[in-house]
């Protein structure tokens, strides 16, 4: 073969395979841009919910929102949360007047009492928007489903804890709180539960019962009244996480670990220490977790079954050194 020839031969082969390797990229280019573009289908959420926290640093609330994600992430649903950093009810409202304007396919709402939520909600519903409220309720709404815990069976529940910790022979004093940011039908039904059981014990009495404003400073003033001007207390209990752990503190700073039984409310890290360490005997805690992941539920019931029901129960957690161990295995699992 000539030098021509042979240079023309290797020429073409080069371009062929050139061409070929080419082909071959641009083959598996189309091929990823298809995929991607599948992907991007799939990916694509069913339904766009917004959710409005009652705070943004709250533990409670961070649960909420843990609860959310979860059930969000397995419906491939895409969730807006919007919360005030403290608690506004102002501020909510404002976030729950851009949801119904947005005409997102749901909204999930913590509702504070003394704001007026309801005319919100009620135009939510005229617009088709299903709504479901966490933590706390507006009765008198046109929300289509309330998840949260009965406030009755809290309470209840805390008088058990008080009748095991005392053998049922307890002098008590009960700090409940009275900011007016809280509900004061869900307080009261707390104290009628505990009352409920505690009734049926001769050798157990309630002193007094105290109101605090929202703020550990106020608890801790109300317990050092309490070993200072009633001697004959030596039981206390407390309705929420932050009269707990203020409580607590002045039993550790006065020396009455042992003498001042403590059954509170809450699961903060500090609370589940002092369990751990005997400075509280027990506390009740609705499922933050819980009432998060059985919100989402629920609107993907009202969007594809068209019903739901109006009160999702999600119960009452108990906690004490017995189950302490465990409690925190669960917890923190729910993190990762």
């Amino acid at each position: 073969m000539e030098k021509g020839s042979r240079f023309t031969y290797k020429l073409k082969k080069y371009i062929n395979i050139i061409l070929l390797i080419l082909i071959v990229t641009i083959s598996f280019i189309f091929y990823k841009i298809q995929t991607y573009e599948q992907i991007e289908v799939l990916q694509k959420p069913k339904y766009h919910f917004f959710v409005i926290l009652q705070s943004s640093v709250d533990p409670f609330w961070e649960e909420i929102r843990l609860g959310i994600e979860k059930a969000a992430k397995q419906n491939n649903v895409a969730v807006e949360f919007n919360s005030p950093r403290f608690n506004n009810p102002e501020e909510e409202l404002k976030y729950l007047d851009i949801a119904v304007a947005s005409h997102v396919d749901g909204i999930i709402t913590h509702v504070s009492p003394n704001a007026n939520f309801k005319d919100v909600i009620d135009r939510a519903y005229l617009k088709n928007i299903p709504v479901v409220t966490v933590e706390n309720d507006d009765v008198n709404s046109s929300r289509n489903a309330f998840v949260g815990t009965n406030s009755f069976l809290l309470g209840k529940e805390a008088g058990n804890l008080m009748v095991q910790a005392t053998a049922g022979k307890a002098k008590i004093a009960i700090i409940m709180n009275n900011d007016y940011e809280l509900d004061e039908v869900s307080q009261n039904l707390k104290i009628n539960g505990f009352f409920s059981t505690i009734r049926d014990y001769k050798e157990m009495e309630v002193i007094k019962i105290f109101s605090s404003r929202l703020g550990i400073l106020s608890a801790e003033e109300i317990t050092q009244s309490i070993l200072k001007d009633y001697p004959q207390v030596n039981a206390i209990y407390t309705t929420n996480s932050v009269d707990t752990l203020g409580s607590a503190q002045v039993i550790v700073d006065s020396n009455k670990v042992g003498v001042v039984t403590l059954v509170g409310y809450g699961d903060t890290e500090n609370i589940l220490r002092y369990i751990g360490k005997s400075i509280i005997y027990g506390t009740v805690m609705s499922d933050p977790y819980k009432m998060g992941y059985e919100s989402i539920e629920a609107l993907i019931d009202i969007k594809e079954k068209k019903t739901t029901s109006t009160f999702i129960d999600t119960g009452v957690k108990v906690i004490t050194m017995k189950n302490l161990q465990d409690y925190q295995n669960i917890r923190y699992s729910k993190v990762e």
